[in-house]
């Protein structure tokens, strides 16, 4: 009886299999890295968070957070200052991020793209 092999199943483009590959769709999206970065120094509110970006619309900004919070890398907790304040800090897993920046800054330095 012969026994066929059977070609690898593909991986639906809503979740493919290589991790490298969700990682990247999660964190690739303008500004999400610069928004880890900036919430390594500690928690920020909102317009703190935006000044410290310094650039970033502020829709773009809460999209961005938005996504964040519902991946598991940043937290919101609302402030008791107002009913519309809210202050978010950085997960676990987003604070283990710190050393993905590091190597990418590193690289960086040791072959600095071009002005």
């Amino acid at each position: 009886m012969a026994t066929h092999a059977r070609a690898p199943a593909e991986a639906s483009p809503a979740a493919p299999a290589c991790p490298v590959t969700r990682a990247l769709g999660m964190l690739q999206a303008k500004w999400t890295l610069h928004i880890v970065r900036a919430l390594l120094d500690g928690p920020k509110g909102f317009n703190e968070l935006a000044r410290a970006l310094g650039g970033c619309n502020p829709v773009t900004l809460s999209q961005r957070l938005d996504g964040l919070v519902a991946a598991g890398l940043v937290e919101r907790r609302a402030e008791r200052a107002g009913p519309r304040r809210a202050c978010y800090r950085l997960t676990d897993a987003g604070r283990a991020l710190e050393e993905v920046l590091a190597a990418i800054e590193a690289w960086a330095r040791r072959y600095p793209p071009p002005a």
